[in-house]
């Protein structure tokens, strides 16, 4: 069997991030704590071109992936996002899709959608304002969040799935009001074990909501039976509510990693490869692209790092993970 073979079986899931850190600096981003005036953004010519990422996307299709997120930071203040959307869209049989905090979404879901993305994941953990700021630090209502959902459904970029974190002591006593919200609203709601990415988040063992508990707390009120996952690799479980008004997901990387069964691969908007969400350094693939590599000697580099990682980062985690160095969400996306 040709190796490049087996690669295409391991390789579904692109992640694309095309925000983080560039010269985008407002509200909709990440908290200003950490984004301050001080904070030194990259220029730029530093950034890859949306006719560069479309070259990489490409590429990563041969090699397998079949998937591909456009994610940030929130990849709706990139300027002129449709663009990239149109130029990805053209790219056969390829699954195109986004997550966003859904403040521009109202705005954006009819272009979007005419560019040519699929879906949309927007990410929302709680339906007051003051849990929803607490857990986000941002400057927008949650009625923003919930009318660009609206709108990405009516526009046809179903089903929307929603993600929310749960971080205890901030947000468990918001689960059952998002599943009764959401319930039979042809939306998928997905639970997110809170997870230790990046240096900023002060994360703690304590602060975790185990799948476990979250499942138990809606099967309460609502009974639920699990399904069988979509394809190999597939990292939401899935269940069902048993009366038939819907589905969810959840996520349980703290709790049951599937470190094993990564098929995700991930490319920062300067042009770093990350072979795992808690990645460190990453690989440069923009001095490739811009030194005149060709396709096929870019495609054997890919191939060559993804086949040398060894990244097991969720199974390993201890109380000791504050004080490695990490990556942060906001650079390389979910």
């Amino acid at each position: 069997m040709n190796p490049k073979d087996a690669f295409q079986r391991q390789i579904r899931d692109l992640r694309i991030s095309v925000t983080d850190r560039c010269n985008f600096r407002c509200i909709y981003c990440m908290p200003k704590e950490f984004f301050g005036r001080e904070y030194e953004f990259l220029k730029r010519v530093e950034l890859l071109t949306f006719e560069e990422i479309a070259r990489l996307t490409r590429i990563f299709n041969t090699l397998g992936a079949k998937k591909v997120r456009i994610t940030g930071g929130e990849p709706l203040i990139r300027r002129d996002i449709e663009d990239l959307i149109s130029l990805l869209s053209t790219i056969p049989d390829l699954d195109l899709t986004l997550t966003t905090n859904g403040s521009l979404l109202a705005q954006k879901a009819s272009a979007l959608k005419d560019a040519g993305l699929k879906r949309v994941t927007v990410s929302l953990d709680a339906l007051d304002d003051e849990t929803f700021k607490a857990m986000n630090d941002v400057n927008f209502p949650v009625e923003s969040v919930l009318k660009g959902i609206e709108a990405a459904s009516e526009v046809g970029l179903n089903p929307v799935k929603i993600n929310m974190v749960v971080k205890r002591g901030i947000n468990e006593n918001s689960i059952l009001p998002m599943v009764r919200h959401f319930r039979n609203s042809g939306h998928i709601l997905r639970f997110i074990e809170y997870m230790d990415v990046g240096t900023t988040n002060g994360w703690r063992l304590d602060q975790i909501v185990s799948i476990n508990e979250i499942l138990g707390i809606i099967d309460n009120e609502f009974p639920i039976e699990p399904l069988e996952p979509n394809y190999q690799g597939e990292v939401a479980k899935r269940w069902v509510y048993k009366d038939g008004a819907g589905e969810i997901g959840v996520i349980a990387s703290v709790t049951s990693p599937f470190c094993g069964n990564c098929t995700r691969i991930r490319l920062s908007a300067e042009g770093r490869l990350y072979t795992c969400l808690f990645g460190t350094e990453g690989t440069d693939l923009r001095g490739l692209i811009r030194g005149g590599k060709t396709n096929d000697d870019i495609s054997d580099f890919i191939f060559d790092v993804w086949q040398k990682r060894n990244d097991r980062y969720s199974e390993i985690r201890s109380s000791k993970t504050a004080e490695l160095k990490r990556v942060e969400m906001s650079y390389i996306g979910g």
